[in-house]
């Protein structure tokens, strides 16, 4: 019998999660930015229900996203058969809205106040987010079934007790609950995964296509978010096993190139208590 590997028990758990989650809420749906991140939750979710997700994709388009990105949603989206859902807050672009007005500003009309619109819209009373412990100090205190109430903002001083495989699903106050199905894993965990699964993955995360696309030598993109708000990276790393190698090195941090994350830590708190993911 072969034996079981780190990898294995993070798969275990995490697609114990979503089933979870799947038996007790009545209308889920799961979060895609087309990163790594959200790819390997979407991933899970379809091995956790033998290849087809039985729920929404919800992509959050901020009108100011790589090109290469729509590119890349638009043919997974595809090729995977999603039922996926592309939320715009039209009337807030038309009206001029973007990173010039305040990046907390710009967050919440293009990013919060579409991801409650929609919510509310079709009724969603579960959303599955793909974000890890490891990633960001905020992040860290989060719970793996974690309420919003009923202004959809994150109390993060009085979130549920969650012991061992124990989780409390029922919250009277809750607008909505966010499922975290890989809060668990580490970047390297994520990375290390879409290998051994011969997953898909965006090609933005590699330094010879920003070199094509860009012309740009040794940089690429570690972390995906708004293009005026994203920069790249100094590396060379190019092919998945380039990227794992450099990962087991680095010193930079993940978020590094993310315009948010170079803000105060209460500044990102403040931002995910109100919705932001």
């Amino acid at each position: 019998m072969e034996a079981v590997n780190d990898l294995d028990e993070l798969e275990k758990r995490s697609i114990y999660l979503i089933r979870e989650a799947v038996a007790e809420f009545k209308k889920p749906a799961v979060m895609w930015s087309t990163g790594k991140d959200s790819s390997v939750c979407l991933w899970l979710c379809k091995k956790a229900f033998f290849g087809k997700i039985p729920f929404p994709v919800l992509h959050i388009d901020t009108g100011c996203k790589f090109p290469q990105i729509y590119e890349y949603r638009d043919r997974i989206a595809k090729e995977w058969g999603l039922d996926l859902i592309v939320a715009k807050n039209e009337e807030a672009l038309k009206n001029g809205m973007g990173p010039d007005k305040g990046r907390d500003v710009c967050c919440t009309a293009l990013k919060t106040d579409m991801l409650k619109k929609v919510i509310e819209e079709n009724g969603f009373d579960a959303i599955f987010v793909s974000i890890r412990r490891d990633e960001h100090g905020i992040r860290a205190k989060e719970r793996y079934f974690s309420p919003r109430d009923r202004e959809f903002h994150w109390q993060h001083k009085n979130q549920p007790a969650e012991a061992w495989d124990l989780f409390e699903h029922v919250f009277k106050e809750a607008s909505h609950v966010r499922v975290h199905p890989i809060l668990h894993w580490t970047e390297l965990d994520c990375w290390r995964y879409v290998k051994r699964e011969k997953m898909p993955w965006n090609p933005l995360y590699s330094a010879a296509f920003v070199k094509q696309q860009f012309g740009w030598e040794h940089k690429r993109f570690r972390s995906l978010g708004c293009q005026p708000c994203t920069v790249p990276i100094d590396s060379d790393a190019s092919t998945i096993d380039e990227i794992i190698e450099e990962l087991k090195t680095t010193k930079v941090s993940e978020r590094s190139g993310r315009a948010q994350d170079k803000e105060r830590e209460y500044a990102m708190q403040k931002l995910r208590s109100l919705g932001y993911m």
